[in-house]
Protein backbone atom coordinates (compact mmCIF):
# COMPACT_ATOMS: atom_id res chain seq x y z
CA UNK A 1 0.00 0.00 0.00
CA UNK A 2 1.13 3.46 -0.66
CA UNK A 3 1.59 6.13 1.98
CA UNK A 4 -1.35 8.09 0.62
CA UNK A 5 -3.67 5.09 0.81
CA UNK A 6 -2.52 4.29 4.36
CA UNK A 7 -3.03 7.90 5.38
CA UNK A 8 -6.51 7.91 3.83
CA UNK A 9 -7.45 4.67 5.60
CA UNK A 10 -6.13 5.96 8.91
CA UNK A 11 -8.08 9.17 8.53
CA UNK A 12 -11.25 7.25 7.64
CA UNK A 13 -10.88 5.01 10.70
CA UNK A 14 -10.38 8.04 12.96
CA UNK A 15 -13.40 9.79 11.49
CA UNK A 16 -15.55 6.68 11.97
CA UNK A 17 -14.36 6.30 15.54
CA UNK A 18 -15.09 9.95 16.23
CA UNK A 19 -18.56 9.54 14.78
CA UNK A 20 -19.30 6.72 17.21
CA UNK A 21 -18.29 8.78 20.21
CA UNK A 22 -21.03 10.31 22.33
CA UNK A 23 -21.40 14.06 21.98
CA UNK A 24 -20.44 15.90 25.15
CA UNK A 25 -23.29 16.35 27.63
CA UNK A 26 -24.40 19.90 28.23
CA UNK A 27 -23.83 21.00 31.82
CA UNK A 28 -26.87 20.83 34.05
CA UNK A 29 -28.09 24.28 34.98
CA UNK A 30 -29.75 25.47 38.17
CA UNK A 31 -33.09 25.83 36.40
CA UNK A 32 -32.82 22.24 35.17
CA UNK A 33 -32.16 20.96 38.67
CA UNK A 34 -34.89 22.98 40.38
CA UNK A 35 -37.43 21.76 37.83
CA UNK A 36 -36.98 18.15 39.00
CA UNK A 37 -39.78 17.05 41.35
CA UNK A 38 -37.46 15.88 44.14
CA UNK A 39 -35.32 19.00 44.14
CA UNK A 40 -38.39 21.22 43.84
CA UNK A 41 -39.89 19.55 46.92
CA UNK A 42 -36.58 19.94 48.80
CA UNK A 43 -36.51 23.68 48.09
CA UNK A 44 -40.15 23.98 49.16
CA UNK A 45 -39.39 22.02 52.33
CA UNK A 46 -36.49 24.28 53.26
CA UNK A 47 -38.49 27.41 52.42
CA UNK A 48 -41.47 26.34 54.55
CA UNK A 49 -39.14 25.33 57.39
CA UNK A 50 -37.61 28.81 57.35
CA UNK A 51 -41.13 30.27 57.36
CA UNK A 52 -42.00 28.25 60.48
CA UNK A 53 -44.49 25.99 58.68
CA UNK A 54 -43.08 22.80 60.12
CA UNK A 55 -45.91 20.41 59.23
CA UNK A 56 -45.78 21.49 55.59
CA UNK A 57 -42.00 21.39 55.64
CA UNK A 58 -42.01 17.81 56.94
CA UNK A 59 -44.42 16.83 54.18
CA UNK A 60 -42.28 18.45 51.45
CA UNK A 61 -38.99 17.04 52.77
CA UNK A 62 -40.40 13.52 52.90
CA UNK A 63 -41.79 13.99 49.39
CA UNK A 64 -38.33 15.07 48.21
CA UNK A 65 -36.74 11.94 49.66
CA UNK A 66 -39.42 9.68 48.19
CA UNK A 67 -39.11 11.34 44.77
CA UNK A 68 -35.42 10.41 44.65
CA UNK A 69 -33.02 13.25 45.31
CA UNK A 70 -29.91 12.77 43.17
CA UNK A 71 -27.30 14.50 45.30
CA UNK A 72 -26.03 12.94 48.53
CA UNK A 73 -25.74 16.44 50.00
CA UNK A 74 -29.39 17.13 49.15
CA UNK A 75 -30.47 13.87 50.80
CA UNK A 76 -28.47 14.79 53.90
CA UNK A 77 -29.98 18.29 53.94
CA UNK A 78 -33.51 16.88 53.77
CA UNK A 79 -32.72 14.53 56.65
CA UNK A 80 -31.13 17.36 58.65
CA UNK A 81 -34.23 19.54 58.43
CA UNK A 82 -36.41 16.55 59.28
CA UNK A 83 -34.20 15.92 62.33
CA UNK A 84 -34.69 19.54 63.41
CA UNK A 85 -38.47 19.20 63.08
CA UNK A 86 -38.54 15.87 64.92
CA UNK A 87 -36.35 17.09 67.78
CA UNK A 88 -38.28 20.30 68.33
CA UNK A 89 -41.56 18.34 68.40
CA UNK A 90 -40.18 15.82 70.95
CA UNK A 91 -39.99 12.91 68.48
CA UNK A 92 -36.49 11.99 69.59
CA UNK A 93 -36.25 8.49 68.03
CA UNK A 94 -37.22 9.97 64.64
CA UNK A 95 -34.71 12.78 65.18
CA UNK A 96 -31.94 10.30 65.94
CA UNK A 97 -32.80 8.26 62.86
CA UNK A 98 -32.86 11.33 60.62
CA UNK A 99 -29.36 12.30 61.75
CA UNK A 100 -28.16 8.74 61.06
CA UNK A 101 -29.77 8.80 57.60
CA UNK A 102 -28.11 12.15 56.85
CA UNK A 103 -24.68 10.68 57.66
CA UNK A 104 -25.50 7.52 55.71
CA UNK A 105 -26.42 9.59 52.65
CA UNK A 106 -23.37 11.83 52.95
CA UNK A 107 -20.48 10.55 55.10
CA UNK A 108 -19.18 14.14 55.30
CA UNK A 109 -22.44 15.39 56.83
CA UNK A 110 -21.96 17.52 59.93
CA UNK A 111 -23.88 20.29 61.64
CA UNK A 112 -22.30 23.71 61.88
CA UNK A 113 -21.05 24.83 65.30
CA UNK A 114 -24.10 27.02 65.82
CA UNK A 115 -26.44 24.18 64.84
CA UNK A 116 -24.64 21.84 67.26
CA UNK A 117 -25.31 24.32 70.05
CA UNK A 118 -29.08 24.25 69.63
CA UNK A 119 -30.77 23.09 72.86
CA UNK A 120 -33.26 20.77 71.12
CA UNK A 121 -31.24 18.91 68.52
CA UNK A 122 -27.64 19.65 69.53
CA UNK A 123 -27.50 17.06 72.34
CA UNK A 124 -29.22 14.44 70.16
CA UNK A 125 -26.80 15.06 67.30
CA UNK A 126 -23.77 14.82 69.61
CA UNK A 127 -25.05 11.59 71.14
CA UNK A 128 -25.90 9.93 67.79
CA UNK A 129 -23.02 11.22 65.65
CA UNK A 130 -20.08 11.88 67.98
Amino acid sequence: MTKTLLLSLSTAVLLLAAGCAQPPQAPVGLLDVTARPAEKALLAGIRTYEDGQYAESEKQLNAALQAGLVSAKDMAAAQKYLAFIYCTSNRVPLCENAFREARKADPAFALSRSEQGHPSWGPVYKRVLP
